[in-house]
């Protein structure tokens, strides 16, 4: 499979949907990857990781972390020219329209965000789903299309009414990568966590969970207990370690040695 690009992403609207993972391991990456997922979440540390590239090498990858974490327009710049030169092929970006305008202007490709932003879920009433009210449906809207205009090509529209979402994709040249948005999204996104079943908290409505890693993590921890203990009361007890597992010189050099430290 070739490696896509925002020409493909956007020509593809509507023709392919896309699969789309948050991953936080290379492990999970290169599982993505071989499963057929095209499009990743990354961590920014993973993009400047050459072993990401083998293991994914044809993945569009957008490396992205909050806002907060990274600073204002000039703190995103010196983010992501690192990124881009090591092989990002976008980033994400909840900053301010300036910052998108800005990270645009310098030819990086920009995924901005709508709906439910967790990191600005205080402006719309916390963690519940934006735009089932006409109102809060012309404001996702107004932001598609002001993120638009500063120079991104995606958004990540979160847990907006799938009936909006369609709407919106019908007038909207963006791409859009649905979080619990509906199908007519050009993307669907979950995270890792979630698909595996490694979130032992609350599980968004919107996540599918197709494997059950969070007993298979307590079943190894409950295995490591047991080895380890064993190790301890092998240790403590002098039963490790026993002759099979040491290393010895001979006999008459242990004894010249000897001689030399008593000499």
């Amino acid at each position: 499979m070739a490696r896509p690009t925002v020409f493909d992403l956007l020509a593809n609207r509507g023709r392919h949907q896309y699969a789309m993972l948050r991953v936080e391991t290379l492990a999970e990456a290169e599982a993505a990857w071989l499963a057929g997922v095209e499009l990743f979440s990354v961590p920014a540390a993973m993009i400047m990781d050459r072993r990401f590239r083998e293991v994914a090498p044809n993945a569009f990858a957008f490396p992205g972390d909050n806002f907060y974490e990274i600073g204002g327009t000039d703190d995103f710049l010196r983010w992501a020219f690192p990124l881009f030169k090591n092989g990002a092929d976008g980033v994400y970006c909840s900053g301010s329209l300036q910052t998108v305008r800005a990270l645009s202007d310098h030819g990086i490709p920009v995924c901005g965000h709508v709906g439910l932003i967790p990191s600005k879920a205080t402006w719309t009433g916390g963690f519940k789903a934006v735009g089932k009210t006409l109102d809060s449906a012309k404001r996702v809207w107004d932001q598609c299309q002001a993120l638009q205009e500063a120079g991104a090509f995606a958004v990540e529209i979160e847990v907006v009414p799938h009936s909006i979402t369609a709407a919106i994709a019908e007038k909207t040249d963006l791409f859009l990568i649905s979080m619990g948005a509906g199908p007519a999204g050009h993307a669907q996104y979950l995270f890792s966590d979630d698909v595996l079943g490694q979130n032992t908290g609350k599980v968004p409505r919107h996540a599918k969970v197709y494997a059950n890693f969070a007993a298979e993590h307590a079943r190894l921890q409950q295995l490591r207990i047991a080895a380890m203990s064993a190790f301890a009361q092998d240790v403590h007890s002098g039963q490790y370690p026993a002759p099979q597992y040491l290393v010895d010189s001979e006999a008459e050099v242990v004894a010249a040695f000897r001689d030399w430290l008593n000499g």
